[in-house]
């Protein structure tokens, strides 16, 4: 089966979960949040939820898993503390939570960063995405020119194929 027979496939819309990871950003101050739910929106994609959670790993690893337990809760989407600073942790509280990984999406995303926008400075992105339960889970750097790159490069065209594949089984 082609790509474009299983984008057919795929659903009409995913509910999603906006996380901005954060010790300092509020919702007035949050532009990287704001920009994914905008972004979601303009797509057809549901947003069910957003929260500013502080970059502590218990608190995000927490988080992700409560949103794999909801039903009404398809995707997550987290910005932020993705950095190789001593404080950044979401990238193992992300990838801990996993139960399959997706590492194209931290590759392509390093990849298209490098050529389009910071050079060499991409390796020092810890973008990651995978799956945990039947939840697709991408977490993406804090800036607004990296989501706005990860969103519209990578996610929003591949979120509905994404859903497709997790519930294959089901179809």
């Amino acid at each position: 089966m082609s790509v474009q027979e299983h984008r057919r496939q795929a659903p009409d819309s995913v509910k999603c979960l906006v996380i901005t990871v954060s010790d300092t950003r509020t919702e007035e101050s949050d532009k990287s949040g704001q920009l994914i739910m905008e972004l979601l929106k303009e797509n057809g994609y549901s947003l069910v939820d957003y929260q500013i959670v502080k970059d502590e790993y218990a608190e995000i690893k927490s988080l992700l898993r409560k949103a794999s337990n909801r039903t009404e809760i398809e995707a997550v989407l987290l910005n932020g503390g993705t950095g190789i600073a001593l404080r950044d942790t979401t990238y193992e509280a992300v990838r801990d939570s996993l139960d399959k990984e997706m590492p194209g999406f931290g590759e392509i995303f390093r990849y298209l960063s490098f050529a389009e926008d910071i050079g060499s400075a991409a390796i020092l992105s810890r973008a990651i995405a995978g799956v945990c339960g039947n939840t697709a889970i991408f977490s993406m750097p804090g800036s607004s020119g990296a989501v706005r790159l990860a969103m519209t490069r990578i996610i929003l065209p591949e979120l509905r194929h994404v859903m497709r594949e997790i519930y294959k089984d089901r179809l």
